[in-house]
């Protein structure tokens, strides 16, 4: 059986449960469903919301690309990621993962490659503006991105 990953890059909210049930309802042979969750963060109270850009096409191709290493290496039964862009306020949904696999180790690997490649290899950027008005800078990668998804090589 050859599974495909859902992939969607998307301006509004998703719903966690519903993402889950579309990958795992009624199908044989999974065992495990991991999700991970990614929220704007308020970043100590100064943060009112993340401007979040993607190149289009290529952030849906790469996340294709990444989701199909994902499934290939950690024998996933079913992969979703959906990853919004547009203007998200604090405490609000960003990016969502959800693995399947026959067992919690492949799924729980499955959803940290995934999301370890997306923040350093899927074209997305992110411009923090503050509760006080301003626009910040855009936001650099970080090299300990880097490293976490070094150790999948």
């Amino acid at each position: 059986m050859t599974v495909t990953p859902t992939i969607r890059v998307q301006r509004e909210d998703f719903d966690l449960q519903t993402e889950v049930d579309r990958l795992s309802k009624g199908k044989s042979g999974i065992g495990a469903v991991v999700t991970f969750s990614g929220l704007c963060r308020d970043e100590g109270g100064i943060l009112s919301a993340l401007e979040l850009e993607h190149y289009p096409g290529m952030a849906e191709a790469e996340m294709t690309r990444i989701g199909e290493l994902a499934i290939e290496r950690f024998g996933l039964n079913g992969l979703t990621a959906i990853h919004r862009f547009g203007e998200i306020a604090a405490g609000e949904n960003i990016v969502l993962v959800v693995a399947a696999a026959p067992h919690r180790q492949a799924a729980f690997d499955g959803a940290n490659f995934v999301m370890d490649f997306l923040k350093t290899s899927a074209p997305f950027w992110k411009k923090e503006h503050g509760k006080d008005g301003r626009s910040g800078e855009w936001v650099s990668a970080k090299d300990t991105d880097d490293k976490a998804r070094d150790r999948w090589k």
